[in-house]
């Protein structure tokens, strides 16, 4: 009889118990984050690891986190005009576009494999600043940073990852509101697209050792070949413990706002591991940044870190 008093309370009194829950669970999850954040610093402390390097202005172009998970079929085309109203107003637009196919990583069993599914529609939500966008399908949420003007600074990860955590955690309470299911962790991915303009650091793609240390155009003087036009290079990287790779890709491209040649280097961490759940995802993702930080660092060179992109540490 008690429990049923203390239930009519709750009901008179105006609150909303399943609302209340959620509340706390977002703290839970928030907490937790902070916690792992502190101790990942202390250990780092204590083993005396190399802090990551800091680069002030580095080529970022794009970068997008983001989290494969369980298709929910009941997230119905309807449901995503009532979720856009929750980032509103500052996603004011609206945007549909081709449905991303998932790729899973088979770690010990060779290369990344593209799983045969239907295609389900995705929706872009856009920030007014149309730097930030949102996208959601059935089986994916990502959160996109770009850059749109040359002077535009990139906001550093911290608050990239903050954005895309609150944004994911508005997602999964819409779906608890409305009974849509939960989301059941497959994989997560954390890309840097990088813009490496000519001039800074290059002029002609034979230039690309002086960039790349690693890659070069070794060209004879009896080799049957010109100077290639274009690259398209890519490598693959273990993470630690089966937890993903990393994927790097150089490719030459044209910018499209005035026509200058570039180099896109791309750095993708994706993979899972034992991090399967929610609140264990985060410390997926600093492991990926990490991976990501360091891999740009390993194979660009030391010079024009410094006088280029302002390497600090």
């Amino acid at each position: 009889m008690g429990r049923r008093k203390n239930r009519s309370n709750i009901k008179d009194h105006g609150v909303d118990f399943c609302y209340v829950v959620g509340i706390f669970e977002h703290l839970i999850i928030e907490i937790e984050f902070r916690l792992f954040r502190l101790l990942r610093l202390e250990a780092s402390m204590v083993t005396q690891v190399a802090p990551l390097p800091v680069y002030e202005n580095p080529p970022v172009n794009e970068v997008v986190c983001g989290i494969l998970f369980a298709r929910l079929d009941e997230l119905l085309t309807p449901y995503l005009g009532l979720l856009w109203e929750k980032y509103k107003p500052a996603y004011s637009k609206c945007q549909e576009v081709a449905p991303l196919m998932p790729i899973i990583e088979n770690l010990g069993q060779g290369e990344p494999q593209e799983v045969d599914m239907l295609p389900l529609p995705r929706i872009w939500f856009v920030h007014d600043n149309n730097r930030n966008i949102i996208q959601i399908q059935r089986d994916r949420f990502l959160h996109n940073w770009r850059k749109i003007q040359s002077n535009d600074k990139y906001p550093r990860y911290e608050n990239i990852i903050k954005d895309f955590r609150d944004h994911l955690s508005t997602f999964t309470e819409f779906l608890k509101e409305n009974n849509l299911g939960t989301l059941t962790p497959l994989q997560y991915e954390l890309t840097y697209i990088n813009h490496i303009l000519q001039e800074e650091g290059w002029e002609t793609i034979t230039d690309i050792e002086k960039i790349f240390p690693n890659f070069s155009w070794q060209k004879g003087r009896n080799s049957f070949l010109t100077i290639p036009e274009t690259i398209n290079w890519q490598t693959s990287f273990a993470l630690p413990e089966l937890t993903g790779r990393l994927h790097s890709k150089l490719q030459s491209a044209i910018r499209r706002d005035d026509g200058r040649p570039a180099i896109l280097f791309e750095l993708t961490a994706r993979g899972i591991g034992s991090y399967t759940t929610l609140v264990t995802m985060w410390s997926w993702f600093e492991l990926a940044h990490e991976w990501v930080v360091r891999g740009f660092t390993d194979l660009t060179d030391p010079q024009v870190q410094k006088d280029v992109w302002g390497r600090k540490i």
